[in-house]
């Protein structure tokens, strides 16, 4: 049976590599009589590959274009999984190879699941402007470099304004966020750890010397990457929490709130929990409501409420 499976891989092989065989020059080349390649084309043919009969003085095969992969396997949710999936790489910076890639798995679909898959059809929208396109080798560079722990050295512009800079660092991680790509790595000459933007990144050959990973603060890259993002350290949670009282409904506040928490108080009040950044921050996030604000806490929110209120007072002057 291995003999058969081996011998039918090779007939695969063969018929990708020019447009027509003839009977005779398959089986000399696979050291097996003409009936056997028969059966093998026909084992060929029960897994998905459209292979036709070639007329001629020794008839032969063709591998019709589209057979590089036979149907694939997938079932029901797991082909419509794939589907949204590559709809929805709005905001990867790789748009236009997923959709490739979703074409080119589409048509080895059988017809029952490729109609099911050209049933979903998904807007993705992304959460800002398009992200700047991700250079695939830059991608697999860095991916490399984090599998095989491999220092990295690249150029990199901080603010995206083309003036780069030489870092050395240890990568540990790629994420992304936010509609674009990071690289989490311990910074070699800081010796912190950073967080570099992918479409800003250029590396440098070869890669430098393996190293023994850190442990990266508090373990879990989601969670770093929301501290980071949210100003805190070694915690995903804002470092400013607070809450008011809004005097608008429960249901109209709530669908706005994001990480935020509601309690309804009545017909037109409810408490409401946010964090920020930063206690002006926070008290403008309360302020975009757009209703009366009361009973708020804790005292840093109360302090940068009026603090904000001094500021807009002389902005309208």
């Amino acid at each position: 049976m291995t003999g058969t499976s081996s011998r039918t891989l090779r007939l695969l092989a063969l018929l990708q590599t020019r447009p027509d065989w003839t009977g005779p020059a398959l089986a000399d080349r696979l050291g097996a009589s003409e009936r056997t390649v028969r059966r093998d084309v026909e084992r060929l043919r029960d897994l998905g590959y459209r292979i036709t009969a070639v007329r001629g003085p020794h008839g032969g095969y063709r591998l019709e274009p589209g057979s590089a992969l036979p149907p694939l396997l997938f079932d029901d949710e797991q082909a419509v999984a794939l589907a949204v999936a590559l709809r929805t790489a709005a905001g990867t910076g790789m748009e236009d190879a997923a959709a490739l890639a979703l074409a080119t798995v589409r048509q080895v679909l059988p017809p029952r699941l490729r109609r099911r898959v050209d049933a979903v059809q998904v807007a993705a929208v992304p959460r800002g402007p398009r992200p700047a396109p991700i250079d695939t080798e830059v991608l697999l560079a860095l991916a490399a470099a984090v599998r095989d722990r491999e220092e990295l050295r690249f150029d990199y512009s901080s603010n995206g304004s083309g003036d780069k800079g030489i870092r050395r660092t240890q990568p540990h991680h790629l994420a992304t966020w936010n509609d674009h790509w990071y690289l989490v790595a311990w910074d070699l000459d800081r010796r912190d750890w950073r967080v570099f933007r992918v479409d800003r990144i250029a590396p440098r050959t070869p890669a430098g010397p393996r190293f023994t990973p850190r442990p990266l603060p508090g373990g879990d890259v989601a969670a770093y990457l929301q501290a980071r993002f949210r100003g805190a350290d070694g915690t995903p949670e804002w470092p400013c929490r607070g809450e008011a009282v809004l005097l608008r409904s429960a249901d109209t506040v709530a669908p706005f709130l994001e990480d935020g928490r509601v309690e309804a108080l009545g017909p037109d009040r409810c408490r409401v929990a946010l964090g920020s950044w930063s206690w002006p921050a926070l008290a403008a996030s309360f302020g975009r409501f757009d209703a009366g604000i009361e009973a708020a806490r804790p005292s840093e929110l109360a302090r940068a409420f009026a603090h904000l209120a001094t500021r807009f007072a002389a902005a309208s002057l």
